[in-house]
């Protein structure tokens, strides 16, 4: 037995065990080849990679340290009496091993997968090794197997509720934080929305990010349940609630290693929505040449899957294809996207109209699940609800009962200008570049940094007028985004 120790060391999801290399108990050389273990003791068996620790400074020989993700798992308090088994891979890893081959797998081959996964029996690379296999290739049957797999049995339950909506876009856009005023307009309407949002995998800023400039988002899933029953409406990060715990593990590794597919996107949305319960979905597929989504072929590939799999789990699924050509919005970053988000609800002149435009026709659909509202009737419903302020009261009630956010994120102090060196007219935003850009800069670490677009594309520009200003909240930052600056390239096309 040895004496259990926490070491606050986070592994990004991984379970990592440490003993000392002097152990009395354990012999570290039949260790080399099996770093795999079970640490029993607690109320079930947690499973573990191992690491051998040289100074006693950090691990007694007869102590076993646990990172912070295990010793959370294990749910002991230090110093209790613990014992470890070593333990072969999973017998999933198996099933990796023939996908990797070629080969087209079984729902049961996917189900023990993520279970394995969920119990933490994959390392980082085991997963990562699975992600690249199903992303060579996979079936539609697959991808139904895979997305049944990770919505698991743990589903909220919105007991007589018939229609619990949601909407997610299959593809980041710079600044597309539609999902927020949505939610407001489809509350006000009624209907139950239990908006869940994340922090984002590819680009600067994910709804998550822009939503704590207003509110809190971690709620579980008791206070989800309450306030969306309350006031019809939530916005949270699906991190606080106890459902698809396969689909944030593997999500952690995609975005560390940017290993994320359309269609393994595909199985992570339908999979995490169906676990909250939702009944009715509307996702979004915006195309453009430097989106994720490139062309509008691709477009109804994705439809095609999408309806598929919705049909066969059961879920109603409206997929819509929409521009992605530019970035949505004025700003990028979370404090600037939250202020376009804020200036919609609020009916003010200078709100970003594409922003409004897009969350109005996003939102109509939703309003068109219900069957009191007739085909374009929701689009008419969504802009009354907006313009009359009680999009605005929603999306107040939703803040006030998540937990207002009392201090005011300011921006970034370090800024620069970038202006136009022609006359003309803008022709086309390069969305990679601009999100590039605002990563470099800070966005997604600091809410307050970011970049603040001055032009969109039509509009007349004269040399000299500013296109965008970036805000950093730090120098090393601040000089990352100026090095792409220096390359010449701004992300504007200026022509006649």
């Amino acid at each position: 037995m040895l004496e259990l120790k926490h070491l606050p060391v986070s592994s990004f999801n991984e379970n990592i065990a440490y003993i000392h290399r002097d152990c009395p108990v354990y012999k570290i050389d039949n260790i080399k080849t099996m770093t795999r273990i079970e640490i029993h003791g607690g109320a079930a068996p947690v499973y573990a990679f191992l690491q051998i620790v040289d100074s006693s400074k950090i691990i007694r020989p007869d102590e076993l340290g646990l990172n912070t993700e295990a010793f959370r798992q294990i749910g002991l308090p230090e110093g209790s009496r613990v014992s470890l088994t070593l333990t072969p891979p999973a017998p999933s890893l198996a099933s990796v091993r023939r996908k990797i081959a070629g080969n087209i797998l079984s729902p049961k081959e996917y189900e023990d997968i993520v279970a394995d996964i969920s119990a933490r029996r994959y390392s980082n690379m085991d997963i990562a090794s699975f992600l690249v296999a199903a992303g060579s290739f996979i079936t539609p049957n697959e991808l139904l197997s895979l997305t049944e797999a990770l919505r698991g049995d743990r589903i909220i339950d919105w007991g007589s509720e018939e229609i619990v909506a949601d909407h997610h876009c299959l593809g980041e856009i710079p600044g597309n934080k539609a999902d927020l005023i949505v939610t407001a307009i489809v509350a006000a309407y009624g209907l139950p929305m239990p908006k869940t949002v994340s922090r984002s995998l590819s680009g600067c800023t994910g709804a998550a990010d822009t939503m704590e400039i207003l509110a809190g988002t971690d709620l579980d899933v008791r206070s989800l349940k309450k306030q969306v029953l309350e006031k019809r409406g939530a916005i949270v990060n699906p991190e606080g609630l106890d459902i698809a715990a396969a689909d944030k593990i593997i999500s952690a590794v995609e975005q560390q290693n940017g290993l994320a597919t359309l269609e393994r996107s595909i199985a992570s949305v339908l999979a995490s929505k169906m676990a909250a319960g939702i009944t009715h979905l509307l996702i979004d597929i915006p195309v453009g040449p430097r989106a994720r989504v490139r062309s509008t072929q691709e477009a109804m590939r994705l439809r095609k899957l999408i309806e598929y799999v919705g049909d066969m789990m059961e879920i109603n699924v409206d997929v819509v294809i929409t521009d992605g050509s530019e970035p949505i919005g004025f700003g990028l970053g979370a404090a600037l996207e939250a202020r376009d988000v804020m200036k919609v609800l609020k009916n003010k002149e200078d709100a970003p109209d594409d922003l409004k435009e897009k969350s109005l026709f996003l939102a109509g659909r939703i309003l068109e699940f219900d069957p009191k509202l007739r085909g374009g009737q929701g689009y008419v419903v969504a802009r009354e609800l907006l313009k009359s302020g009680k999009a605005l009261d929603a999306m107040e009630q939703i803040i006030k009962s998540q937990g207002k956010v009392k201090e005011q994120v300011r921006l970034g102090h370090l800024t620069r200008d970038v202006v136009a060196d022609v006359d003309g007219t803008v022709k086309k935003i390069d969305n990679a570049f601009m999100t590039r850009l605002c990563v470099l800069c800070g966005g997604g670490q600091y809410p307050g940094a970011g970049v603040d677009l001055f032009k969109k594309t039509g509009d007349q520009v004269t040399a000299g007028d500013i296109l965008y200003r970036i805000y950093s909240c730090n120098q090393n930052d601040f000089a990352f985004a100026g090095t792409v600056l220096e390359s010449g390239k701004s992300g504007f096309e200026i022509g006649k």
